[in-house]
């Protein structure tokens, strides 16, 4: 910190203490304006902001994860809102943050209590603060209900549902004093290779944009402030989470733009949260045409704006469009970022800088903070700062909310096959092989609480059947079946100053080549570095460095194993002096290995070399001494239990979320080789998937009976699961994404413009292998009767669709009616076909229902040549049908001026 801004600080501080030197309980009795409920949020926010110091308005933009535990004296100058922590509950040496929570819900809200009285009692102003959290799909608490994932939710089709999901969410999260939530996640998954599809509410616009607003309504009507994002399109190209956007506007405005507009204006949002990532350059928490021109002005947001956990200082880190963070944090906030979200409170010292030294001007800050002032006084928090402790209990725990779960985990489960009506089994079945890691676990997803009495698959279907059926459990062989393992740190130790420690000194270099005195000597435990994002050290270069480790190596056992090294760029292995991989060469990733003879607990001699020479280090010392995995025994086992069953029902998953985006979309490790083993068994098979994603099949489905997908199904997944298998629910979910064959078909999405030419490749179609809207039923369905209120409407008119369906099976179901609308010929390429409505019924066999849809000028307008929203005249090819691919009934619908 220089001496000017030293000396800033320091008259501010001085300014403060003046101001402190009567009593702060006195100071807070007096009745300014701003205390004065009979005034407006307007005049209450002006009289406020014309009191407060600099270091206190930068500090209403400011929001982290804590407490008061460490001191409450840091707090004097107030704080935007805290992320009540808990033990473990922040990791502040990273960027990701860790949400579980060991105290109770009850305990939560007395700790918030507290936390608000200080701020409203003990502070200058008495400002209070904001508690916020996480609820994707459920709050990330102990005690609070774990619903279907978000793409779970998603694939119900039913906006009821999930309002009255959200509003359950709301009360469990409110009642405990948390006041902001970051979330829905409303970013268009357009590739399902990004790792965070599962937090999404899928590919389409308009099916993204119903649920938020299905979403965030429940929450702002309680006023509890949401917070939808990641603004804007933070999945790049490879569907690589966070990488950088380059699209015009009118792909943004048609596309990734209508969620959030839709919270926006339908739903009350009242926070937004910016993205990792750049568009068209800028990042985008800096990005003036963005959040200013776009978001502040054309679309006349009035909220604030927050960015991602440590996002401000990612334009320094990641982007390298500021100096230092400083900087970073001049540039955000003039490009219209309000809050500061950084995982924290020493952080602050990074950020400050620009606001007492004039780098950012007081009308810009003061923009800022009237923005969270103005919803710190609608929630009413200056009034009633304080949770009424009486509503927790009543609110979490419920055991209404317990059985919405299970009702959204069933309306969720999508089938995708179900070849000679092997599903619904039987529950007179004499003995079923249950198969899969997957079926033990129970797991919930991304950003999930630990949820209450969560339900695994093994447990519903002995819940189902009772003792009359033997189910047979195995693990099977995982999702990860990994070859090798890394040399963990108890075999591995070294010398330093006479004292034996853990790890290997290894010795860093600014050059690729070894030279000279090492800038930097540490122990590293372990090799396990995934350097991708940062350099090792910050004294390190980021792209231009080298490594060497040396110490010894302790095996554990005796007998001819293989080690080496798994990584990018250069690397050698030396055991005992001798080199026995030699791999010094800039190039992409490898694994080489090499055999070698140890003996238990005998000590070698180690040294590794690395050189990395353009940044995006991925290294790791590995070895197969310590046994990574018997896959293949745990395959022969699950083998022999689907023989001496009668049907198997093999639980699959994958691994993904956020950071992890994939590469590959087949069942990881060696499921594949063990579903069909499993199917050569000639018993059925009926796969289930668990997962938030896009997975291929081509290597399996033909060899089994029936493919589920039932996402992550929340705390009550297994219970419904087994309702679904047994023939006691029907399923009826359908998929908010779609389905590829190969990932060389992507990005594939229903609703792309037209080709020039065609969409095949030389050796495959373009079609998936499941599309948009698809999912199967126990029943059948006919549509039939197709008719307009009008047929020819002018472009300020509306009209409505009807048509019958009805349901010609022998089992009582429920069908997702999805409207599809095609512009034929417009000024600018249109879509092929668009969602624009669906509804969810309930039919009971040979029972028929209309069904209406409104066709109004918001569904057929589009951003024209000069990008203004008009109705063109013209034809309009209306569609009705089962999914984006099966279209059961179409007219025309002829728009004049």
């Amino acid at each position: 910190m220089n001496k000017f801004l030293t000396s800033i600080i320091g008259i501010q501080s001085f300014v403060f203490m003046i101001a402190c030197s009567c009593s702060l309980s006195s100071f807070s009795q007096t009745q300014f304006p701003y205390k004065n409920p009979q005034l407006s949020v307007e005049e209450r926010v002006k009289d406020l902001l014309s009191r407060m110091t600099l270091e206190e308005k930068f500090w209403q933009m400011f929001m982290i994860p804590g407490d008061l535990d460490e001191g409450k004296e840091k707090y004097t100058n107030g704080l935007f809102g805290f992320q009540v922590s808990s033990k473990g509950n922040a990791d502040a040496a990273g960027q990701l943050l860790n949400y579980s929570s060991p105290t109770t819900a009850l305990e939560t809200a007395k700790k918030i209590n507290s936390i608000q009285k200080y701020f409203v009692e003990e502070t200058r102003l008495g400002i209070p603060i904001i508690a916020f959290d996480e609820t994707l799909h459920g709050l990330v608490r102990d005690g609070a209900t774990a619903f279907p994932q978000a793409i779970g939710l998603s694939a119900t089709w039913d906006t009821q549902m999930m309002n009255r999901v959200a509003e359950a969410i709301a009360r469990e999260t409110k009642s405990r004093g948390i006041r902001q939530i970051l979330s829905p996640v409303v970013n268009i998954a357009s590739d399902v290779r990004w790792g965070r599809v599962e937090e999404t509410y899928g590919e389409d616009p308009y099916l993204s944009s119903e649920m938020g607003v299905a979403f965030v309504s429940a929450f702002e009507k309680m006023d509890v402030i949401t917070t939808p994002k990641h603004f804007l399109a933070n999945s790049g190209d490879g569907g690589r989470d966070s990488y950088p956007i380059d699209f015009n506007e009118r792909l943004l405005e048609e596309l990734y733009l209508p969620p959030f507009k839709a919270c926006f204006d339908r739903g009350g949002s009242r926070s937004v949260m910016t993205s990792y990532n750049s568009l068209n350059g800028s990042p985008c928490t800096a990005n003036d045409w963005l959040l200013n021109k776009k978001l502040k002005q054309q679309m006349n947001f009035k909220g604030f704006v927050i960015s991602d956990a440590s996002a401000v200082g990612g334009a320094n880190v990641l982007h390298f469009t500021a100096k230092d963070y400083p900087d970073a944090s001049a540039n955000a906030i003039n490009n219209g970022l309000d809050v500061i979200f950084q995982t924290d409170y020493e952080h602050y010292k990074l950020f400050i800088p620009p606001f007492l030294d004039g780098r950012i001007s007081e009308k810009i800050i003061d923009e800022a903070v009237r923005r969270v002032l103005t919803v710190k006084f609608q929630l009413g928090l200056f009034e009633h700062p304080y949770v009424n402790e009486s509503e927790v209990n009543k609110w979490n725990g419920n055991p209404v909310h317990k059985s919405l779960a299970k009702e959204a985990a069933l309306k969720s489960i999508v089938l995708l096959k179900n070849e000679n009506d092997v599903l619904p089994l039987q529950k007179s079945i004499k003995s079923l092989a249950l198969i899969g890691t997957d079926a033990e676990e129970a797991r919930l997803g991304g950003y999930s609480g630990p949820g209450n009495g969560k339900i695994n698959i093994l447990d519903g279907i002995k819940n189902k059947l009772g003792k009359a059926t033997k189910v047979n459990y195995a693990p099977g062989c995982g999702r990860q079946s990994p070859e090798f393992a890394v040399i963990p740190s108890e075999n591995l130790f070294s010398n330093v100053n006479g004292k034996i420690e853990s790890g290997l000194v290894a010795e860093y270099f600014n050059n690729i080549g070894l030279n000279g005195k090492p800038v930097l000597t540490r122990v590293d435990r372990e090799l396990n570095f995934r350097w991708t994002l940062y350099s090792p050290h910050p004294d390190i270069n980021y792209d231009f460095y080298s490594v060497r480790w040396v110490g010894n190596l302790k095996a554990p056992a005796t007998g001819k194993f293989k080690i080496g090294l798994d990584g990018n760029d250069g690397y050698r292995l030396y055991l005992n002096g001798k080199l026995v991989i030699d791999n010094w060469k800039s190039q992409t990733y490898s694994t080489k290995l090499t055999d070698y003879y140890f003996e238990k607990d005998k000590e070698y001699d180690i040294k590794v070399e690395f050189f990395e020479s353009s940044g995006s280090a991925w290294f790791k010392l590995v070895w197969n001494v310590i046994e990574a995995n018997d896959w293949q025994k745990k395959i022969d086992d699950a083998v022999l239990i689907a023989k001496n069953s009668d049907v198997a029902v093999v639980v699959a998953g994958i691994e993904e979320g956020e950071s992890l985006d994939r590469a590959y979309l087949n069942l990881p490790g060696h499921q594949e080789e063990m579903i069909n083993k499993i199917a050569a068994t000639g018993k059925p098979v009926v796969v289930v998937l668990i997962g938030g994603s896009a997975i291929t099949m081509t290597k399996w489905i033909d060899n089994v009976s029936s493919v589920i997908d039932a996402w992550y199904p929340g705390e009550e997944g297994g219970n419904a699961l087994a309702d679904v298998l047994f023939g006691d629910y029907n399923p009826a979910g359908r998929l908010p994404i779609t389905f590829p064959i190969a990932e060389g078909q992507l990005p594939l999405v229903y609703n792309h413009k037209p080709t020039g030419r065609t969409d095949d490749y030389v050796n495959l179609t373009g079609q998936p292998l499941f599309p948009f809207g698809f999912g199967l039923s126990y029943t059948k369905f006919e549509y039939t009767n197709l008719k307009f209120d009008k047929k020819q409407i002018a472009k300020n008119e509306s009209t409505v669709v009807h048509c019958a369906v009805k349901n010609t099976g022998t089992r009582a179901g429920e069908e997702v009616v999805q409207l599809y609308v095609r512009d034929l010929l417009a000024s600018v390429a249109r879509p092929m076909k668009e969602l624009k409505g669906f509804q969810r019924i309930s039919l009971k066999p040979g029972e028929e229902k209309e069904v209406v849809f409104p066709i109004t000028p918001d569904l057929l307008k589009m951003l024209n040549e000069q990008m203004k929203w008009v109705v063109e005249p013209g034809e309009f090819r209306i569609m009705i049908g089962a999914s984006s691919k099966d279209i059961r009934l179409r007219d025309i619908l002829t728009v004049g001026n």
